[in-house]
């Protein structure tokens, strides 16, 4: 289990109210007033919101985002400075749950137009193999097993939304569109002056989003097969939205170790489903994946969950990943 430092909650209170004293001294305005240039100031928790925003706001607004290219997102640890610099912002988008500190550090911010992503579609639970496991007696997802449970109670467990709900909605296409049209709504409560540009924007991306879904659907119909096995369980919205199984090595948590037992039962349902490919991703270690596919014979590709872009992603932009992911995904059912 990865556990993360967290800054204290009292240090963080600390810290969010001297950023906001130092900003209105240093500018003459209350913070969240916008930035020198006029522009609005958006801090985004990380790249999936970051995209959102800088597609929609384009020339009006300034985005700043927490989680820096190359950090896995769950491991995300907020600094008094970032803390000073959230305070400030005219609009704050993040997804609750998805990462702890950020939660507390908005929690601590009190900036008026924050917006949870997680609140502009419909969350679901999905365990390691893609499906609502909420009600099954005695499941207990990979990775989160005693080990998980002794971290939750200091403090640091990797929980995901309420009663375990996914929090990977943006792969799905469908799903990322609401998300999209919440945002744009906060932009233009945010900065009304510039609303039809904002509600422009929105449409136009919400419209891309309608032909990416598309050609998932297209692309992903006629395959050979329907199972993918994936280092990270994050991909259960877009398994469900296309008729697809998602088998996980490590549950929701990119970081933790598979007990032995989980891998050997991958590699019989590997054998039972005639799984070609285990993918694994660009943030986190590709060893699990490298060793079950090292035990039966299977290949290796990347499925990448989109948390940020570096030099490595297969693509420069949410759009550009997605169809590669789709590419890789075609490749691995053996689409027709």
């Amino acid at each position: 289990m990865n556990v993360r430092r967290l800054i204290p909650t009292a240090a963080l209170a600390g810290a969010v109210a001297l950023g906001a004293t130092a900003l209105t001294a240093c500018s003459g305005a209350a913070a969240g007033a916008g930035t020198k240039d006029g522009k609005v100031g958006v801090t985004a928790s990380f790249y999936p919101l970051q995209y959102l925003a800088e597609q929609i706001g384009k020339d009006h607004v300034k985005v700043d985002t927490l989680t820096k290219p190359g950090v896995e997102p769950h491991d995300l640890e907020i600094t008094p400075k970032q803390a000073v610099r959230l305070s400030g912002a005219d609009v704050v988008l993040y997804l609750k749950s998805l990462q702890p500190a950020v939660d507390k550090a908005v929690a601590q911010a009190g900036v008026k137009n924050t917006v949870d992503a997680a609140t502009l579609t419909t969350l679901a639970s999905h365990g390691a193999s893609g499906h609502d496991h909420g009600a099954e007696p005695g499941h207990a997802e990979p990775g989160h097993g005693e080990e998980g449970d002794e971290h939750a109670e200091e403090g640091h467990g990797h929980r995901h939304g309420e009663a375990g709900q996914d929090p990977h909605v943006w792969l799905d296409p469908a799903k990322y569109a609401e998300i999209a049209k919440g945002v744009g709504a906060a932009l233009e409560k945010a900065d009304p002056d510039h609303a039809a540009d904002y509600k422009k924007n929105t449409d136009e991306l919400v419209a891309k989003l309608a032909a990416l879904d598309t050609e998932f659907k297209d692309g992903l119909t006629n395959t050979a097969s329907k199972t993918f096995i994936t280092t990270h369980s994050a991909f259960g919205y877009l398994a469900e939205r296309y008729g697809l199984d998602q088998e996980s090595i490590s549950g929701v948590d990119p970081q933790s170790e598979p007990s032995p037992a989980r891998m050997k039962e991958l590699q019989a349902f590997a054998k039972q489903e005639n799984v070609s490919t285990v993918f694994f991703e660009t943030l986190a270690s590709d060893k699990t994946a490298k060793v079950l596919a090292a035990d039966t014979g299977l290949k290796t590709d990347v499925l990448d969950p989109l948390e940020g872009i570096t030099d490595k992603s297969q693509g420069a932009d949410y759009f550009e990943v997605m169809r590669s992911n789709m590419k890789n995904l075609q490749k691995a059912l053996g689409s027709k």
